[in-house]
């Protein structure tokens, strides 16, 4: 090495130890050196593709992240988190994975965006997990009707409530049931602008909260008695297994049109996947089929899982590759 290269080397190093080892920013390092900031970066960037800086990244998250790439890749959406709490009980991981979901929102939410959020006791458990972040002029939405009238702790309106209360933020209420009588009874609803302008707000949201919801007997939906153990079966025919919001998918995604939809007050799942940042949280091996077809309808940008989840979906995948027409 001649001793201009030397020198070279020398004042690589030199910037190097003040960038990473002193904690000097680019512009103190310029103004201590009499060097540009931009050389500054450009130095700083050539000591590491020289290897005089070697980053190590210390990472417990290894396995996880395995399998948030394989899901992501596999399934072709922006993200996935998945959440691993060793030897822990089903209550301890829900919680893990509900603030991992509420970190990640924290981050996501922007001044001035609206969010829209879905009922369920998984979104409501993310909601109790939200911390305030110092974002400006944010709405929390509903983005469907509730679910009977016993004021259950996780219709929509109560989640939006929780959401915004922890983000010291605005929330609007959708004063009316998910699911009604009859088709006219839902325009006689929708045509009250209150109602109304709440569901256009939503439709509007830059972010949203969901959930993903198994088809059996046992779903919201039906467990609200507004909608029967027939009509359930009757999307079960057609080949449901995914309820999101007020649609059904099939096992590819495919959205399954029911003689219901005409009686449902929210979002469908169109109008979902047209916000721009959609996160789904679900976890649990009953919901493995509907969390696929959720995936493969491309109904969420980012999924928040947990590791049994997530090894269970992949496996599912594999075993049940999508049927070309």
């Amino acid at each position: 090495m001649n001793d201009a290269s030397q020198e070279k080397k020398r004042l690589l190093v030199k910037v190097s130890t003040l960038y990473y080892m002193d904690g000097l920013n680019q512009q103190e390092i310029s103004e201590r050196l009499g060097i540009s900031r931009p050389q500054i970066s450009r130095m700083l960037a050539t000591a590491k593709s020289e290897g005089i800086v070697q980053i190590s990244i210390r990472n417990p998250y290894s396995e996880e992240q395995a399998y948030e790439r394989a899901i992501a890749e596999t399934f072709g959406i922006h993200d996935v988190i998945v959440v691993h709490v060793p030897d822990a009980d089903r209550q301890v991981i829900d919680q893990h994975v509900a603030r991992a979901a509420s970190a990640l929102l924290e981050s996501a939410i922007k001044d001035r965006d609206v969010v829209g959020i879905m009922a369920g006791r998984t979104i409501s458990s993310v909601g109790r997990e939200m911390h305030y972040a110092g974002r400006k002029d944010v709405k929390f939405v509903p983005m469907i009707g509730g679910f009977g009238s016993d004021g259950g702790a996780w219709h929509a309106n109560s989640n939006a409530r929780v959401f915004a209360e922890h983000f010291k933020s605005r929330h609007l209420l959708l004063n009316a049931p998910a699911v009604v009588a009859s088709p006219q009874a839902r325009d006689f609803f929708l045509n009250e602008s209150e109602i109304s302008d709440v569901l256009e707000a939503a439709k509007k949201a830059s972010l949203a909260l969901i959930g993903i919801g198994q088809v059996t007997d046992q779903a919201t939906i039906v467990r609200s008695g507004y909608f029967s153990d027939d009509e359930m079966k009757g999307v079960q025919t057609k080949g449901a297994v995914c309820n999101i919001s007020t649609s059904f998918l099939d096992e590819t995604g495919e959205r399954v049109h029911y003689d219901g939809e005409a009686r449902m007050i929210g979002l469908s799942i169109d109008e979902i996947k047209a916000i721009p940042n959609v996160i789904a949280i679900a976890v649990g091996d009953d919901k493995v089929e509907a969390i696929a077809s959720a995936l493969r309808g491309k109904c969420m940008d980012v999924l928040v899982t947990d590791m049994d989840t997530a090894k269970l979906l992949l496996d599912w995948q594999r075993k049940n590759p999508v049927r070309q027409a």
